[in-house]
């Protein structure tokens, strides 16, 4: 187990205090290794990837960001010694994560191995969770510091719920933060929440991601008064939700008195699949990991928020949720 009050990074444990202003939800890169094989994106180029990551994280270091959390989990093409590739390269601190994204089904191999099924056994998920904390991800040594479990459009899924069962087993073993994928206006995250409660998570430890794609006040708050955390943490995806918007859903959330349970970040990537790099320079400009140091802060400031504030969602909320040992209320 990692000694109380310390975080898994790609370096090793950090201090829980030590980790600085840190961006709880990012992607280094977002890929598909079968259609990489297959089906090559024109605009994949390893080494030209690479730079663009280490340059960018740098960039965040001199803008001040000290730690970066790299949500690509099993589904988004995780690739740890890849990413290990910059880690050694960049001064921020970079924490891996594990989970499985599936919105809906899991693949095949999931259905015929487990308990009670045609290869009778223990949940190969909850094995891959466990062993990424406690030994380290595909014998690179790096160990998860987040999981991530995903529920959006679909609903809970049957294999969905699998996947969110065996991170609550994992996190009840373990105590590693377990961050989620939602469609807020669904309201996905109180089912979410209903789950991991039912298996023994405290809703203190859990991060109902993308909670800032909505205003929907009274859905946040039924969050809030459950306990969990809100990531606000899309600020430049305004395909989705304008900034404008989550700015003063900020602020609203701030005057209120929830700076300890807001976390802000990006959903960002060096390079996505998804969406990848000239669509989003063409479309979503702002969608970088640096909107939120020259832009959003700046706008949070001027709408009323304090220096306070600021520091509460991005240096004192993150080292509370990356505790393993750290209590989320």
């Amino acid at each position: 187990m990692t000694p109380a009050g310390e975080v898994q990074t790609f370096s090793g444990p950090v201090p829980a205090h030590d980790l600085g202003t840190t961006l709880v939800h990012e992607h280094i890169f977002v890929t598909h290794p079968e259609l990489d094989l297959n089906l090559p994106h024109p605009e994949w180029d390893r080494e030209h990837a690479l730079r663009t990551a280490v340059d960018g994280l740098e960039r965040l270091y001199e803008l001040g960001v000290r730690t970066v959390v790299d949500l690509t989990v099993l589904g988004l093409g995780r690739d740890v010694a890849r990413v290990a590739e910059v880690a050694r390269h960049v001064r921020v601190n970079l924490v891996a994560s594990t989970g499985y994204y599936t919105s809906n089904t899991l693949p095949h191999y999931f259905g015929t191995h487990g308990p009670g099924r045609l290869v009778d056994g223990p949940d190969p998920l909850t094995e891959l969770f466990l062993s990424d904390i406690e030994d380290g991800i595909a014998d690179t040594g790096v160990r998860a510091g987040m999981l991530k479990v995903v529920t959006d459009r679909e609903g809970m899924t049957p294999d969905v719920q699998r996947v969110i069962v065996a991170a609550a087993q994992a996190h009840v073993r373990t105590g590693v933060p377990i961050t989620t994928h939602t469609h807020a206006p669904s309201h996905v995250g109180l089912d979410q929440l209903d789950l991991l409660q039912e298996h023994g998570v405290d809703p203190g430890r859990v991060v109902i991601g993308h909670s800032g794609d909505t205003d929907d006040l009274d859905y946040l708050h039924a969050l809030l008064e459950r306990g969990a955390w809100l990531g606000l943490d899309r600020f430049g995806m305004e395909h989705v939700f304008p900034d404008d918007r989550r700015i003063a859903t900020t602020l609203h959330l701030l005057r209120e008195g929830h700076a300890d349970r807001l976390l802000l970040s990006h959903d960002a990537a060096f390079f996505s699949r998804v969406t990848p790099p000239s669509w989003r320079a063409r479309e979503t400009p702002h969608w970088t990991m640096e909107n939120i140091s020259t832009r959003i802060v700046p706008a949070l400031l001027a709408g009323g928020a304090t220096e306070q504030d600021i520091d509460q969602m991005l240096v004192q909320n993150p080292a509370r949720l990356l505790s393993p040992s750290a209590g989320g209320a």
